[in-house]
């Protein structure tokens, strides 16, 4: 029989700390994985390394990191992150251009998650652009 920690409904999941398996789904730590770009210690390579490491900023409500990695031109004043709001997982559907021979590159994903207890999915085209060198996000369209 496996043990389950079982969560009330409205509680906050545990810190993330750098041993803790990287949320993005990478085979890596946290502190490994896009802990180093939140940290400022490098910045994503590539569009969907950015994707992965926006997302693990969602998990982590790290409205700094998400600032920092939004285009100029399409970049919010302030972002409030909702409490409520606890991802799940990532999976990336699919992939065009982002590398480091590119200008621009799309990544679709799904994102699973809870809000205030009920299950749900946002499944995204995100663009991405680099400007001044970097991977920035610009925005998104949503899928059906």
């Amino acid at each position: 029989m496996s043990r389950r920690t079982k969560r009330t409904r409205g509680t906050t999941p545990p810190a993330l700390t750098a041993e803790s398996p990287c949320p993005c789904g990478l085979p890596a730590t946290y502190g490994e994985c896009c802990g180093r770009f939140h940290r400022g210690d490098e910045w994503p390579p590539t569009a969907e390394l950015l994707m992965r490491s926006r997302y693990s900023a969602f998990v982590a409500h790290d409205a700094a990191y998400l600032l920092r990695t939004w285009h100029s031109s399409t970049r919010p004043r302030h972002l409030e992150l909702d409490p409520g709001m606890q991802w799940a997982s990532l999976e990336i559907v699919d992939t065009t251009d982002g590398s480091a021979f590119h200008a621009t590159g799309t990544v679709t994903f799904r994102a699973r998650y809870r809000h205030h207890g009920k299950r749900g999915e946002l499944h995204e085209r995100s663009n991405f652009e680099r400007e001044k060198g970097a991977w920035v996000y610009v925005d998104g369209t949503f899928n059906e």
